[in-house]
């Protein structure tokens, strides 16, 4: 059923809702939250998809908030949707003039009592969502960061500003992903003495991704570009190899640990009704995003050789990975490349022994060039000596 209510008031949306629920058979809500939704006009129809669908893992009232600012007069416009596939119900609000600078007056008389509510904007969020008018409603407030074009001032501001229950789409995209990686560690406990992560460019997951392992695992991690889709690569290097989890293509990835098969994993890119799903199922605050944006902010003010893989340690632990697949298959291990420490020190060992060498070198040569002085000196005293003992014999005959 779908009631149109032109110049209306939240207590007539309230109305038509019990109406429409009592005409649907249901007079019990049977309903486990309220989803509060804030969007404009242009991409209202796919939040409210993709709320009605993780509607059907948990049963909500949905409002979809469409605030329209401006010098006309305040007025209300609402679209009351229940049944027609929607588990819930569903609610489009359009609020124009100075009505829709105070969403929260007609918002919170349509909130289910005593039960949680969770305010989402699907076009990136404030800067500060707790002190934001509907986010003070929400025990849980969902933005997302690849919504908008400077996601690291975005992070920085809501790193500052940070409340429990605040959370980012762009986290709950990591949530497989930080999965297999600490699954990795736990089935293959080593030293990670570095990490890399590999996405396209501008990606807010990856630059959260990269904060959460250099603050859990304190060592230096790199962030590449590639051609994406979102996050590609992310690999923890270690003194038998990389520990690696690539996907490429946005669907499938490969699961790479030392001395153990590659292995396929199932990591298809979510769609935005499943990460919504994600976050009702988690209502208390997240306190690992909370760390993760404290230690993002402290990565941003790092020097960038802090944040950089030295090339010739990567270049080291690919070797490590070739030689272990060289014993598996009964070749001949390559020659381990050294690290830049032990380069160093075998160039000056090599300088040193050439300059031994060349002094030696010039040694001897001047030692021989001394000895031919020397005896062509004495050749010509002797020939000397030779021409005048004979002419003074001439002399005495």
């Amino acid at each position: 059923m779908i009631l149109d209510l032109t110049g209306t008031t939240s207590s007539e949306i309230a109305s038509a809702l019990l109406k429409a629920r009592r005409n649907a058979g249901s007079p019990a809500m049977g309903m486990v939250g309220t989803i509060v939704v804030v969007v404009d006009e242009a991409s209202h129809h796919d939040a409210m998809k993709a709320a009605n669908e993780a509607g059907r893992e948990h049963p909500s009232r949905v409002l979809v908030a469409i605030l329209r600012p401006g010098r006309g007069a305040p007025g209300l416009d609402a679209e009351v949707r229940v049944g027609e596939g929607i588990p819930g119900e569903a609610v489009l609000l359009r609020l124009h003039g100075e009505l829709a600078k105070v969403p929260e007056s007609v918002i919170t008389p349509l909130l289910l009592p005593d039960s949680p509510v969770i305010v989402w904007w699907p076009g990136g969020g404030p800067k500060v969502p707790a002190d934001d008018p509907l986010g003070r409603l929400g025990r849980r407030r969902v933005t997302d960061a690849a919504a908008t074009r400077r996601a690291s001032v975005d992070f920085t501001a809501r790193a500052e500003g940070y409340e429990p229950g605040d959370t980012d789409f762009g986290w709950t995209r990591l949530t497989p992903w930080r999965a297999l990686m600490a699954a990795a560690l736990d089935q293959y406990p080593t030293k990670v003495t570095a990490a890399e992560v590999v996405s396209a460019k501008g990606n807010p997951s990856a630059d959260l991704m990269a904060a959460w392992l250099q603050c859990r695992l304190g060592v230096p991690v790199e962030q590449r570009n590639s051609r994406g889709p979102g996050v590609t690569a992310v690999r923890l290097f270690t003194p038998s190899g990389p520990i690696a989890l690539t996907r490429p293509d946005g669907a499938v990835a490969t699961f790479s640990i030392p001395g153990q098969p590659d292995r396929p994993v199932a990591l298809k890119r979510r769609t935005t009704s499943e990460l919504l799903s994600e976050e009702l199922r988690r209502l208390d605050p997240d306190d690992v995003y909370a760390q993760t944006l404290a230690c993002m902010v402290k990565r941003e003010s790092m020097p960038a050789d802090e944040k950089t893989i030295d090339a010739a340690d990567r270049r080291s632990v690919q070797t490590a990975v070739s030689n272990a697949a060289a014993r598996t298959a009964g070749a001949k291990p390559a020659p381990a490349k050294k690290t830049v420490s032990a380069a160093r020190k075998s160039a000056a060992a090599k300088k040193s022994s050439v300059a031994k060498k060349t002094a030696a070198v010039k040694k001897s040569v001047a030692k021989k060039t001394a000895g031919r002085k020397t005896a062509a000196k004495k050749a010509a005293t002797r020939t000397v000596a030779k021409k005048g003992g004979g002419k003074r014999v001439a002399g005495r005959s």
